[in-house]
Protein backbone atom coordinates (compact mmCIF):
# COMPACT_ATOMS: atom_id res chain seq x y z
CA UNK A 1 0.00 0.00 0.00
CA UNK A 2 1.38 3.35 -1.02
CA UNK A 3 1.14 6.23 1.40
CA UNK A 4 2.97 8.56 -0.96
CA UNK A 5 1.19 11.80 -1.84
CA UNK A 6 2.12 14.99 -3.64
CA UNK A 7 2.85 18.15 -1.73
CA UNK A 8 -0.05 20.57 -1.34
CA UNK A 9 -0.15 23.08 -4.19
CA UNK A 10 -1.64 26.00 -2.25
CA UNK A 11 -4.10 27.07 -4.96
CA UNK A 12 -7.03 29.47 -4.50
CA UNK A 13 -10.14 27.57 -5.52
CA UNK A 14 -12.72 30.06 -4.27
CA UNK A 15 -14.14 30.58 -7.78
CA UNK A 16 -14.12 26.95 -8.85
CA UNK A 17 -17.13 24.77 -9.50
CA UNK A 18 -16.85 21.06 -8.72
CA UNK A 19 -19.11 18.14 -9.66
CA UNK A 20 -19.04 14.92 -7.65
CA UNK A 21 -20.48 11.68 -8.96
CA UNK A 22 -20.86 9.20 -6.10
CA UNK A 23 -21.87 5.55 -6.21
CA UNK A 24 -24.50 4.15 -3.84
CA UNK A 25 -22.94 0.67 -3.95
CA UNK A 26 -20.83 0.10 -0.81
CA UNK A 27 -22.69 3.13 0.47
CA UNK A 28 -21.14 3.46 3.92
CA UNK A 29 -17.64 3.45 2.45
CA UNK A 30 -18.52 5.91 -0.31
CA UNK A 31 -20.19 8.19 2.25
CA UNK A 32 -16.93 8.25 4.18
CA UNK A 33 -15.07 9.29 1.04
CA UNK A 34 -17.70 11.91 0.23
CA UNK A 35 -17.66 13.43 3.69
CA UNK A 36 -13.88 13.68 3.70
CA UNK A 37 -13.90 15.13 0.19
CA UNK A 38 -16.47 17.78 1.09
CA UNK A 39 -14.69 18.75 4.31
CA UNK A 40 -11.43 19.23 2.44
CA UNK A 41 -13.10 21.22 -0.35
CA UNK A 42 -14.55 23.54 2.31
CA UNK A 43 -11.13 23.92 3.91
CA UNK A 44 -9.81 24.93 0.49
CA UNK A 45 -12.37 27.74 0.18
CA UNK A 46 -15.07 26.04 -1.88
CA UNK A 47 -18.64 26.59 -0.68
CA UNK A 48 -20.12 23.13 -0.83
CA UNK A 49 -23.69 24.46 -0.77
CA UNK A 50 -23.29 26.52 -3.97
CA UNK A 51 -20.10 25.44 -5.75
CA UNK A 52 -20.46 21.66 -5.56
CA UNK A 53 -23.02 19.60 -7.47
CA UNK A 54 -23.38 16.03 -6.14
CA UNK A 55 -24.99 13.34 -8.30
CA UNK A 56 -25.67 9.77 -7.13
CA UNK A 57 -25.54 6.66 -9.27
CA UNK A 58 -26.27 2.99 -8.50
CA UNK A 59 -22.70 1.70 -8.82
CA UNK A 60 -19.21 2.52 -10.03
CA UNK A 61 -19.94 1.38 -13.56
CA UNK A 62 -22.48 4.20 -14.00
CA UNK A 63 -20.10 6.95 -12.88
CA UNK A 64 -18.40 7.64 -16.26
CA UNK A 65 -21.75 8.18 -18.02
CA UNK A 66 -22.92 10.82 -15.53
CA UNK A 67 -19.45 12.38 -15.40
CA UNK A 68 -19.56 12.71 -19.18
CA UNK A 69 -22.98 14.36 -19.17
CA UNK A 70 -21.78 16.82 -16.51
CA UNK A 71 -18.53 17.41 -18.38
CA UNK A 72 -20.40 18.25 -21.58
CA UNK A 73 -22.19 21.12 -19.81
CA UNK A 74 -18.98 23.11 -19.45
CA UNK A 75 -20.16 24.26 -16.02
CA UNK A 76 -17.52 22.51 -13.93
CA UNK A 77 -13.83 23.14 -13.39
CA UNK A 78 -13.32 19.58 -12.21
CA UNK A 79 -15.29 16.37 -11.69
CA UNK A 80 -14.62 13.94 -8.85
CA UNK A 81 -15.73 10.31 -9.24
CA UNK A 82 -16.27 8.46 -5.94
CA UNK A 83 -16.91 4.75 -5.66
CA UNK A 84 -15.69 1.60 -3.95
CA UNK A 85 -15.14 -1.77 -5.65
CA UNK A 86 -14.07 -4.69 -3.48
CA UNK A 87 -12.85 -7.96 -4.98
CA UNK A 88 -15.12 -10.95 -4.71
CA UNK A 89 -14.86 -14.52 -5.93
CA UNK A 90 -14.78 -13.54 -9.61
CA UNK A 91 -12.67 -11.03 -11.58
CA UNK A 92 -15.67 -8.72 -12.01
CA UNK A 93 -13.97 -6.04 -9.88
CA UNK A 94 -11.08 -5.94 -12.35
CA UNK A 95 -13.46 -5.36 -15.25
CA UNK A 96 -15.13 -2.50 -13.38
CA UNK A 97 -11.79 -0.99 -12.33
CA UNK A 98 -10.38 -1.01 -15.86
CA UNK A 99 -13.53 0.13 -17.65
CA UNK A 100 -14.30 2.98 -15.25
CA UNK A 101 -10.69 4.14 -15.25
CA UNK A 102 -10.65 4.22 -19.03
CA UNK A 103 -14.10 5.84 -19.15
CA UNK A 104 -13.18 8.61 -16.73
CA UNK A 105 -9.98 9.39 -18.62
CA UNK A 106 -12.02 9.58 -21.85
CA UNK A 107 -14.45 12.00 -20.18
CA UNK A 108 -11.55 14.25 -19.20
CA UNK A 109 -9.96 14.23 -22.66
CA UNK A 110 -13.20 14.52 -24.65
CA UNK A 111 -14.60 17.36 -22.53
CA UNK A 112 -11.37 19.13 -21.58
CA UNK A 113 -12.29 18.96 -17.90
CA UNK A 114 -10.14 17.31 -15.24
CA UNK A 115 -11.64 14.16 -13.75
CA UNK A 116 -10.34 12.79 -10.48
CA UNK A 117 -10.65 9.01 -10.37
CA UNK A 118 -11.72 8.45 -6.78
CA UNK A 119 -12.93 4.92 -7.36
CA UNK A 120 -11.22 2.84 -4.69
CA UNK A 121 -10.50 -0.73 -5.82
CA UNK A 122 -9.35 -3.14 -3.13
CA UNK A 123 -8.84 -6.82 -2.52
CA UNK A 124 -10.51 -6.82 0.90
CA UNK A 125 -13.15 -5.00 2.94
CA UNK A 126 -10.42 -4.08 5.45
CA UNK A 127 -8.42 -2.30 2.75
CA UNK A 128 -11.52 -0.43 1.62
CA UNK A 129 -12.34 0.57 5.20
CA UNK A 130 -8.83 1.93 5.79
CA UNK A 131 -9.04 4.10 2.65
CA UNK A 132 -12.58 5.36 3.14
CA UNK A 133 -13.19 5.50 6.88
CA UNK A 134 -9.82 4.80 8.47
CA UNK A 135 -6.32 6.15 8.59
CA UNK A 136 -5.68 6.48 4.83
CA UNK A 137 -7.70 9.57 3.91
CA UNK A 138 -8.22 9.19 0.18
CA UNK A 139 -11.24 11.54 0.13
CA UNK A 140 -9.04 14.45 1.21
CA UNK A 141 -6.47 13.49 -1.42
CA UNK A 142 -9.13 13.46 -4.14
CA UNK A 143 -10.36 16.90 -3.04
CA UNK A 144 -6.87 18.39 -3.06
CA UNK A 145 -6.17 16.95 -6.51
CA UNK A 146 -9.48 18.41 -7.74
CA UNK A 147 -8.64 21.86 -6.37
CA UNK A 148 -5.23 21.85 -7.98
CA UNK A 149 -6.53 20.65 -11.34
CA UNK A 150 -9.53 23.01 -11.32
CA UNK A 151 -7.30 26.02 -10.74
CA UNK A 152 -4.74 24.79 -13.26
CA UNK A 153 -7.52 24.30 -15.81
CA UNK A 154 -8.68 27.89 -15.30
CA UNK A 155 -5.09 29.10 -15.69
CA UNK A 156 -4.66 27.10 -18.90
CA UNK A 157 -7.95 28.46 -20.28
CA UNK A 158 -6.76 31.98 -19.65
CA UNK A 159 -3.40 31.16 -21.20
CA UNK A 160 -5.06 29.61 -24.28
CA UNK A 161 -7.81 32.12 -24.82
CA UNK A 162 -6.64 35.27 -23.04
CA UNK A 163 -7.93 36.96 -19.90
CA UNK A 164 -11.22 38.01 -21.49
CA UNK A 165 -12.29 34.56 -22.64
CA UNK A 166 -14.91 34.20 -19.91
Amino acid sequence: MSLNRPSKAGKNASKCSIAIVASRFNEQLVEGLLLSTLQTLQQEGIRTDSQVDIRRVPGANEIPYVANVLGETGRFDCIIALGVVVAGDTPHHEIIAHSTGFGLQKVAIDNAVPVINGIIVTNTEEQAHARCLGTINRGAEFALAAVEMAVLGRELDEFSFGPNSY
